[in-house]
């Protein structure tokens, strides 16, 4: 089987480089961008005819959507060209797989919740409530897959982070060793999601064939619940950076253009029932992740 992978030079897309360095099927990588020691095939994902001649001419059963348009607070002002990435391309890929017989697997957010006041996870049935132009466009992609009647695992994910690009553990890394104190919102609550976990997720579900049969929406996230205070709590606690006086603080104190959902949680009992995984606790993976940075104390 031959998978393509879009948006391959960022976090995600990283992290399936290296989970598929064995894998019985062939992987193509694809950005707009190229990065230093990374085989990149140069796709624009807006241009349908691009991605249907591509994926003709390489014969791609599979494509993982990695690619996104993630800057929640630039969507407001851009909202435009956050529709063009996150919906119309994503109907593109969705296009393509529809033609060729094959698999769409794209990655979601929690972020297509927000308007309600949740306070228990949320599940795949639920509807979907954005407040902002991020979540709205995301939410249209994940339409746009459905209308085309192609084969799809839609897997929404959370409060991303990985070794590679800029995420939210390395900017905390760098505050809390540089700063005598530190502000950061207590009343957002979710659940931080390491690349790597969702990566081999993916790659688990598509080596064993297992989306046959299990076609639809998903959640996935590492386990357990925080809030932004907390993760950075333990990113100072396992890096050292401990002389760094961490304050919580309310999300009205950093004003910005949208409002992002107070309670985010993800329910995963689908994703772990139907296809038999075990999900790592959220601290667990942050050690793991910092391990392998070289920062872990």
């Amino acid at each position: 089987m031959t998978i393509l992978v879009t948006g391959a030079n960022g976090q995600l897309g990283m992290e399936m480089r290296t989970v598929s360095v064995n894998s019985r099927d062939r992987y193509i990588f694809s950005d707009i961008n190229d990065i230093p020691g990374a085989e990149t095939l140069k796709l624009d994902i807006t241009d349908r005819k691009a991605v249907l001649d591509l994926v003709r001419k390489e014969e791609v059963n599979a494509i993982v959507n990695c690619a996104a348009y993630t800057n929640v607070d630039a969507a407001e002002d851009n909202e435009s060209l956050a529709e063009l990435l996150n919906a119309t391309a994503v109907g593109n890929l969705a296009a393509a797989m529809k033609e060729a017989g094959g698999l769409l697997v794209h990655i979601s957010t929690d972020y297509v919740f927000g308007q309600e006041p949740y306070n228990i996870p949320c599940r795949e049935d639920w509807k979907g409530t954005p407040t902002g132009a991020y979540g709205r466009t995301k939410l249209h992609g994940e339409e746009a897959i459905m209308a085309s009647g192609c084969d799809h695992i839609i897997i929404r994910t959370a409060w991303l982070y990985s070794e590679y690009g800029k995420n939210f553990v390395k900017t905390m890394l760098s505050l809390t060793g540089s700063k005598p104190s530190l502000k950061v919102v207590f009343d957002q609550v979710g659940t931080p999601t390491y690349a790597l976990d969702l990566a081999n997720t993916i790659y688990y579900i598509l080596e064993g064939r297992k989306w046959e049969g299990n076609c639809g929406v998903y959640h996935f996230s590492n386990e357990g619940v925080c809030s932004w205070f907390d993760f950075t709590k333990m990113i100072a606690l396992y890096s050292g950076n401990t002389e760094c006086d961490v304050q919580p603080c309310h999300s009205d104190e950093f004003p910005s253009k949208v409002k992002r959902p107070s309670y985010s949680v993800l329910d995963k009992t689908k994703i772990k029932e139907t296809f038999g995984i075990k999900i790592p606790y959220w601290t667990d993976s942050l050690r793991k992740c910092m391990s392998n940075m070289g920062v872990l104390k």
